[in-house]
């Protein structure tokens, strides 16, 4: 596994030194400089064993003095409810790189917080989105996504809010199919809203204040449920939405941002826990 740096490249020999503490060199892990796609001259750190990912804390923080029940629930799309892997091996196939090395530029881009497309410019230089949509709708290899994308606890966690009388909406960052293909998967859902339908994407404030809309008009009993401490959490925490950090996909794993993440009235591993634990907040506010 490699850690791609973002430090400037180095002005003298001296500073060209690896960036590793006595730590990560008891772990036996090693630190070299290479000319990298992202940048020449990056610190890269190999690790020669796959460091232990600590579990997520599991909680419920009481920021709103148990006063306020939670009436409706938006989630994201990718990386919530959809599995994204199948969806991005497209690209690398279209591109014409093995999936790995696509997967390991894709880590080092959201390790470096950049735009999610960077890898895709990198092999793809002057990549448009839209218009390799098209080439690939062209030429027979749409991107597409169904039922079998859903992540398992997808489908049963939407349900049992909705059994709760919950109102319940995906809201994301999403093109034009995703939609219409959202749709015909039938989910338990009350509204879909997308980047593409509202002409707004995330971490925009405006995207946020269509959820609210949509969402009955107060924020504060609204809870939204992202992978991305960055694009969902934070956003909609600052729009004055409840929020629920999960844990899974690429930017769950890689990125990481605790004075987001802490903030966060819920933090899971998995859709399976989230009914139980909106039933016991709503139980203790009412």
């Amino acid at each position: 596994m490699s850690f791609v740096g973002s430090n400037p490249t180095p002005s003298a020999p001296e500073q060209r030194k690896c960036p590793l503490t006595s730590a990560n060199a008891g772990q036996g892990a090693r630190c070299r400089l290479v000319d990298t796609a992202l940048g020449a001259n990056r610190p890269v750190m190999i690790m020669s064993r796959v460091p232990t990912i600590p579990p997520m804390i599991h909680w419920q923080r009481d920021r709103d003095g148990g006063t306020q029940v939670i009436d409706a629930i938006f989630f994201d799309i990718g990386g919530t409810i959809l599995d994204e892997s199948r969806e991005f091996e497209t690209w690398a196939d279209w591109f014409g790189v093995p999936r790995h090395t696509f997967s390991a530029v894709f880590g080092a881009v959201i390790a470096r917080g950049l735009d999610w497309q960077e890898p895709f410019r990198v092999f793809r230089p002057g990549f448009d989105l839209a218009a390799e949509l098209e080439r690939r709708a062209a030429a027979g290899k749409p991107e597409s996504f169904g039922e079998e994308d859903l992540y398992p606890d997808a489908r049963p966690c939407l349900t049992s809010l909705k059994e709760q009388g919950l109102f319940v909406g995906l809201a994301g960052n999403q093109p034009a199919h995703a939609e219409t293909i959202l749709r015909a998967l039938d989910l338990s859902v009350d509204v879909i809203g997308t980047s593409h339908g509202w002409g707004v994407a995330k971490p925009s404030p405006a995207f946020f204040e269509h959820v609210i809309r949509e969402g009955g008009g107060d924020a504060s009993s609204i809870l939204y449920v992202g992978d991305r401490p960055d694009n969902d959490v934070r956003p909609a925490m600052e729009a004055g939405m409840k929020t629920c950090l999960i844990r899974r996909g690429p930017w769950g794993y890689i990125l990481d941002m605790p004075a987001v993440s802490e903030q966060c009235l819920f933090r899971i591993d998995s859709l399976d826990e989230l009914p139980s634990l909106v039933a016991k907040h709503n139980a203790a506010s009412g």
